[in-house]
């Protein structure tokens, strides 16, 4: 994604040209919202902090309520009707998640509580096994902590080593800083599709080929790819993906993780309990097969069934339509931003999502987001569980907008407004 909106009216896919999408009908999108109705501290909600977390629509909603109301019952172990209806919900919820991200089959979708748990259970169950002294795991300057620690406590409990490929000053991975990174050492390969604190979309496609060229596996983090980005898993070419619910506008404690099938058949389950196992006894166990044997316990049915029609909603928007509306909204506000003395916007990659991280000189980050609040405009300040980027580019924090469908110039506006209230208070 790049900072200036695609101009051409039709577009080619699969060898034939299609219509441009229309524009997105932002207004009906926003009234989808319920959220979005309130007001904060006396002025409309300005809610710029979708990269933490995004709003839900209320066909969400309405499928979590009705999970509860009338299909609320365990999923697999059950005869009765409730049990069947809510099974039959769960396992359309995994076709649905397979088709979003171009999985081959529905058995290679893992439901989780989120990218964190994703990322653990990779690195426990895959990882784990297969590391020794000697071996590398390679992560990039610009990932999340969730990206980060579950490796480094990998590599103590094996003996591997951490390597990081640096990011530039202005917030981008090269493909050349990850193969000169790369060698017959590298066993794994983790990184973001893009980056939570500075929006960079990284060339998760080149990377995956240099690691395979290598023998690495690769495991791609795509919590903010996710919402922004249609995702096909085949062409990127990783053997693992994970992204979380919440921030494609579904509920939270839900996400997914994607494997390869051979990968998951190899794998030894994350955690034991009950409905991942066909037999038990006290000499031994056998489990059921991916992704079954990865899901010990009651899971998140509502979360599941609240996840696919959160799918069914933005693809039902089109992609085309939300790239062109979220690059107008980042160009936008880079724009009038860039106006403010005394403003650094971090991270200027060419690609990017619609993120938009700054500093204001003489106003602490934490200090300006307060006062946004009381101007309406929710942002995020802080380090992003992204430190390293930070130290990286010499800096404690940043305050960060986040763009979604649902905002719109009138957003910008307001934020411009607070950064400006910022500073006159400041100065």
């Amino acid at each position: 994604m790049t900072n200036s909106a695609p101009t051409s009216v039709a577009i080619r896919e699969s060898g034939r040209m299609r219509r441009r999408q229309p524009d997105l009908d932002v207004e009906r999108v926003r009234s989808e919202f319920p959220a979005l109705r309130q007001q904060v501290n006396g002025k409309p909600l300005v809610y710029l902090d979708n990269a933490a977390t995004a709003l839900k629509p209320q066909s969400v909603i309405d499928a979590v309520v009705r999970a509860y109301s009338e299909d609320s019952a365990n999923v697999h172990r059950g005869v009765h009707t409730l049990s069947q209806r809510a099974t039959d919900a769960y396992e359309a919820s995994r076709e649905t998640v397979a088709d979003f991200l171009g999985a081959a089959s529905p058995a290679q979708v893992v439901f989780v509580r989120g990218t964190t748990e994703a990322l653990n259970l990779v690195a426990q169950s895959f990882a784990r096994p297969r590391l020794g002294p000697g071996d590398e795991v390679l992560v990039t300057g610009l990932e999340h902590h969730s990206n980060i620690v579950p490796w480094q406590l990998v590599c103590k409990q094996t003996g591997a080593q951490l390597a990081v490929a640096p990011i530039t000053e202005r917030g981008e991975v090269s493909i050349a800083a990850v193969q000169s990174r790369l060698s017959a050492r590298t066993r794994i390969v983790a990184v973001a599709h893009a980056s939570n604190a500075l929006g960079t979309v990284l060339p998760v496609r080149e990377i995956c080929a240099a690691a395979h060229a290598v023998g690495a596996k690769v495991v791609v983090d795509g919590a903010q790819a996710a919402p922004h980005l249609p995702i096909d898993v085949t062409t990127i070419g990783c053997d693992f993906y994970a992204f979380s619910g919440h921030k494609v506008y579904g509920p939270t404690g839900v996400g997914v993780l994607y494997g390869r099938g051979d990968l998951l058949a190899a794998m030894a389950p994350y955690q034991g309990g009950g409905d991942m196992i066909e037999s038990v006894s006290f000499e031994s166990t056998r489990f059921k097969p991916p992704p079954h044997r990865f899901e010990a316990g009651t899971p998140h049915i509502a979360g599941a069934i609240g996840l696919a029609a959160a799918i069914d909603y933005v693809q039902g928007l089109g992609w085309e339509a939300m790239h062109r509306h979220e690059t107008r909204l980042l160009s936008s506000a880079t724009a009038r931003l860039l106006g403010v003395p005394g403003l650094q916007i971090v991270g200027r990659a060419a690609d990017k999502i619609g993120v938009l991280s700054f500093v204001l000189e003489g106003v602490h980050p934490h200090d300006l987001a307060t006062i946004a609040d009381l101007e309406g405009v929710a942002i995020r300040a802080g380090h992003h569980c992204a430190q390293p980027v930070m130290d990286r580019l010499g800096i404690v924090a940043t305050a960060r907008a986040s763009f979604a469908l649902y905002n719109t110039s009138a957003d910008v506006e307001a934020l411009h407004r607070a950064v400006l209230r910022a500073q006159e208070i400041f100065s």
